[in-house]
């Protein structure tokens, strides 16, 4: 990686895809990939952890369960295999996304 990597590039890479998600960046396990969902959160629990940091919009995030507000500069932890899902949220809503680690999570 050369340069930084942005919000702005990332919604500009998804919008040349036409995609929700796009992988941008690899290193190691490291994977970071850029995601707006439209209108609904199809997501299903992924095999590895993940942080998400929300860059635009705003919206609500479940959790295990758990319901909680998220807005830009919001970090989320969710660890593999846990059921999660975005949503409602705005029309503006994105994400950056890092998996990273073994599959099935790291050990605590």
């Amino acid at each position: 990686m050369n340069q930084p990597l942005t919000p702005e590039a990332g919604l500009r890479t998804l919008q040349a895809h036409s995609a929700e998600f796009i992988s941008l960046f690899t290193h190691g396990s490291l994977v970071v990939e850029y995601y707006k969902p439209d209108q609904v959160d199809k997501q299903q629990p992924h095999t590895r952890d993940e942080v998400y940091v929300i860059t635009s919009g705003t919206g609500t995030f479940a959790l295990a369960g758990r319901q909680m507000t998220v807005k830009p500069g919001d970090l989320l932890f969710v660890p593999a295999g846990v059921e999660h899902r975005f949503g409602p949220f705005t029309d503006d809503f994105a994400t950056w996304v890092l998996f990273y680690g073994p599959e099935g999570g790291e050990i605590a």
